[in-house]
């Protein structure tokens, strides 16, 4: 893939909103307390914004780690089309219009302890992983959410909105410089989202 990093495991991943810039994590159901945005090995990840209360929880409420949603690229297959299939796969999420994307891959690095778990997994010698991130809006309701679809084995044990400043502020250490660039770059949309609601709200 063009403008890979060399030693990086490869990536994509998706920033989902709509007029509240709210963010759809969900807690791992492997590492209890990780919230992530749907994610997966060669990732595709999303974050989902809704205009429900941030502090709904959908499962047991807990002060955790936040991650984003993320899913493997096939052979042959293109990181966009990786992020859509991901997302639905993982949750059910199958309306969604694409706005922007991050130019240039973002990488971060394994902790040691992780980098020798994932490597002995996937077999192979990874520094870390380099992801490619698209912003894409939310089109339907939560209706369409299921985190049990079963299109793909269960990633998640519950799900939740936040918005982007609490995904930063809850990510793991290693994870926070990427969600704080992804969050940089799409801002003029966060921003101007925001300014639309504020324009159509009666006072």
């Amino acid at each position: 893939m063009e403008g890979l990093p060399p030693g990086y495991r490869p990536n994509v991943g998706v920033c989902l909103i709509n007029s509240d810039n709210q963010v759809f994590v969900a807690s791992r159901l492997n590492v209890p307390g990780a919230w992530q945005m749907p994610q997966v090995i060669r990732n595709a990840f999303a974050i989902i914004t809704s205009s429900d209360n941030i502090s709904e929880c959908h499962g047991q409420e807990k002060r955790v780690h936040n991650q984003l949603v993320q899913g493997g690229i096939e052979d042959g297959e293109e990181p966009v089309s990786a992020a859509i299939r991901e997302l639905r796969e993982e949750t059910g999420i199958a309306s969604a219009e694409i706005i922007s994307e991050v130019p240039k891959w973002l990488t971060y690095d394994f902790p040691p302890t992780v980098k020798a778990k994932v490597n002995r997994l996937w077999g192979g010698e990874w520094h870390g992983q380099a992801q490619k991130w698209f912003l894409m809006r939310f089109t339907k309701d939560e209706s369409e959410i299921n985190i049990a679809s079963g299109e793909a084995k269960p990633e998640f044990s519950e799900w939740k909105w936040v918005n982007p400043e609490e995904v930063i502020e809850q990510a793991v250490d290693y994870k926070r410089p990427t969600y704080e660039e992804v969050m940089r770059t799409f801002s003029p949309y966060l921003n101007e989202s925001k300014a639309a609601k504020c324009r159509s709200t009666k006072w």
